[in-house]
C-alpha cells in the first residue's frame, strides 16, 4: 500500500524541486512556498540556537502580492524549529541541505501545510503528529484528567503512548528520514509518557483545591528505574527530554526530604544534576537549575554556584556567558538582595522609609484605588493584618495613586488596617520603576534585614499567604546559617 509520505517521493516532483540544490551550500536550508489567501507580508523560521537562552533566532522572507515566498537560513546540524506566519506557528524539522516547497493557508498555517522536496518526510510526519496528538484535546493533560486519581490517569497515558507508538512506527521504519529525526520523535513519545507522569501528583495537588496530596501507589514511580530513560544521549535535543530531567532532579530533591522554600533547595537540585546526569545533558540541565535559582534562590548562593559552574563545569564557557547574562538580569530582586529603600509619607502625614522597619518582617502591598483587582483584595489584607497583629510584621501598602485627596478618603472612611503611604508619579513614578512594577496589585515581602525574601509572595486572598507568612519569620537569619555552613565545605 502506497502511503501519502512515499508519494512525496515520486520521481516528477522531487525532479522538480531538488534541481537548484547544486547551488546551496550543505548548511543551507532553502524554503519556497505560496500562501493561499496572503494574510501578512512575511513568513519567519525561528530556531532556538542555545538551550539555556530562551531567545529565538528569525529568518525572515518577504511575502510577495502572489502569496509566494523564497527563504533561506544555515544550519548547523539536524535541528527542530518553527515555521512562523501571523499568529500562527507550525512545527519544522530542519537539515543541512533541505529544500522545500512548503504551502499553507494564510488563516490556517498548522492546519493546512503541506510539504514536498528534500526533507518533506520528516515534515509531513511532524505535522501529522501535532494534528493527531498536540492539538487534540482528548490527548492532552488537562483539568479533566488530572482529577482523576492514579489508575485512570495511568490508561490515559497508556492509551496515549500506544496511540503514538502506532504513529512512530511508520516513522523507524522509513529509511527516508535521517536517523536524527527517528531519535526525536521517539523521544518526543518517550518523555511526552515519562514527564506527565513524573508530574501528576505535583501537578493535581495544584489543581484539585478540594483534596490533599494524592497518595501514590508504591510502585508508581518504579518506571524511573529504566536504565536508558535518565542519561540518554540520543534524546538529548528533545526539550521534553531536557523538561523531564528538570523534573527529575526536582523529584530526587523532594524524595530526599527537600523542599522548594528550605535555603538549600536549589543547592541541593544543583548537586544533584551534577551527581545523576552525564553527557550533554550535565550542564545544560545544571545550567536550568541556576537560572531557577537566579529567580528564586539566594543571591549570594547563586554567584557562589555560578562560580562552580564556570570553573569546573563549562571551562570552554559554552554555557556560562548566557547563564551570567541572566544572573546579572535577576540579581537585583534576588533572596538576598537590598530591597530599595524610600521616603513617603502616610495617611496621618507621618514620615515612613523602609530602614524604619528594620528588624520586622514587611509585607509590601503595591496597588491603587483605581484597580479593582487590588480593591477585592483589600478585605484579605485587613484579615491577615488582624491575624498578625503583635507578632514582628508590617503591613505596607503603598498606593499609586495620582489622587492624593481620593486614596486618603477611602483609607481613612474605610479605616483600612496597616500602614498607608503614597508614592508620587503613580506607576511611571521613580519608586515604581525601582522595584520594576508593570501592574497592580504587586507583592514583596522584605526581610528583617531590609532583603528581598520573596519578590512574588502569595496573594493577599490566597489560603497559603498566612503558612507562606508564618514560614518567612526569622527566615532571613536561616539562609544566613545554611551559606555560612556552605561556604565552609
Amino acid at each position: 500500500m502506497v502511503t501519502v509520505f512515499q508519494k512525496l517521493l515520486l520521481p516528477f516532483v522531487a525532479a522538480a524541486l531538488l534541481a537548484p540544490a547544486a547551488t546551496y551550500a550543505q548548511g543551507t536550508v532553502v524554503l519556497t512556498g505560496k500562501i493561499n489567501g496572503k494574510t501578512a507580508d512575511s513568513v519567519a523560521v525561528s530556531v532556538r540556537e542555545h538551550a539555556l537562552d530562551p531567545k529565538e533566532q528569525l529568518t525572515y522572507a518577504r511575502v510577495n502580492d502572489k502569496g509566494e515566498f523564497r527563504l533561506a537560513m544555515k544550519v548547523d546540524g539536524p535541528t527542530k524549529a518553527d515555521l512562523v506566519y501571523a499568529d500562527d506557528v507550525a512545527a519544522l524539522w530542519l537539515e543541512p541541505g533541505a529544500q522545500m516547497d512548503v504551502r499553507f493557508k494564510g488563516e490556517d498555517l498548522a492546519g493546512t501545510v503541506k510539504f514536498k522536496g528534500k526533507g518533506a518526510e520528516a515534515n509531513t510526519y511532524l505535522a501529522e503528529f501535532d494534528e493527531k496528538f498536540v492539538e487534540n484535546d482528548g490527548l492532552q493533560v488537562l483539568p479533566e484528567n488530572i482529577n482523576l486519581y492514579e489508575p485512570g490517569f495511568l490508561s490515559f497515558l497508556d492509551y496515549r503512548r500506544k496511540e503514538e507508538r502506532k504513529f512512530l512506527q511508520d516513522v523507524l521504519e522509513d529509511q527516508n528520514v535521517s536517523a536524527q529525526f527517528r531519535q526525536y520523535v521517539q523521544a518526543e513519545v518517550d518523555y511526552s509518557y515519562a514527564n506527565d507522569r513524573l508530574t501528576f501528583q505535583d501537578l493535581r495537588e495544584q489543581v484539585v483545591a478540594t483534596e490533599g496530596r494524592l497518595k501514590m501507589s508504591p510502585t508508581y514511580y518504579d518506571f524511573l528505574n529504566e536504565p536508558s530513560l535518565v542519561n540518554n544521549p540520543a534524546a538529548i535535543q528533545n526539550e521534553n527530554y531536557q523538561e523531564f530531567l528538570l523534573n527529575y532532579v526536582h523529584y530526587l530533591a523532594a524524595a530526599g526530604g527537600h523542599k522548594k522554600l528550605d535555603p538549600d533547595y536549589y543547592q541541593v537540585c544543583y548537586n544533584l544534576a551534577k551527581e545523576k546526569l552525564s553527557g550533554d545533558a550535565k550542564p545544560i540541565i545544571m545550567g536550568r537549575v541556576l537560572q531557577e535559582t537566579f529567580r528564586f534562590g539566594h543571591v549570594r548562593q547563586s554567584s557562589a554556584l555560578l562560580e562552580d559552574f564556570h570553573t569546573r563545569i563549562d571551562t570552554k564557557n559554552k554555557y556560562y556567558p548566557v547563564l551570567k547574562a541572566d544572573f546579572d538580569a535577576h540579581k537585583d530582586f534576588a533572596i538576598g538582595s537590598p530591597a530599595p529603600d524610600f521616603k513617603l509619607v502616610s495617611t496621618t502625614g507621618d514620615t515612613v522609609t523602609l530602614r524604619s522597619f528594620a528588624g520586622k518582617l514587611v509585607y509590601v502591598n503595591f496597588w491603587r484605588t483605581t484597580s479593582g483587582l487590588a480593591l477585592r483584595d483589600l478585605p484579605y489584607a485587613q484579615e491577615l493584618a488582624k491575624k498578625f497583629k503583635g507578632d514582628n510584621i508590617v503591613f505596607l501598602n503603598i498606593a499609586l495613586d495620582e489622587n492624593e485627596p481620593a486614596w486618603k478618603q477611602l483609607v481613612i472612611s474605610k479605616k483600612l488596617a496597616g500602614v498607608h503611604v503614597r508614592a508620587t508619579g503613580g506607576q511611571r513614578g521613580p519608586l515604581a520603576k525601582s522595584y520594576m512594577l508593570q501592574e497592580v496589585p504587586a507583592y514583596f515581602l522584605i526581610a528583617e534585614d531590609g532583603t528581598f525574601l520573596n519578590t512574588k509572595p502569595k496573594r493577599l486572598s490566597s489560603r497559603a499567604a498566612v503558612d507562606e507568612i508564618k514560614e518567612s519569620f526569622g527566615k532571613a537569619a536561616t539562609y544566613t546559617s545554611v551559606l555560612r555552613s556552605e561556604g565552609k565545605n
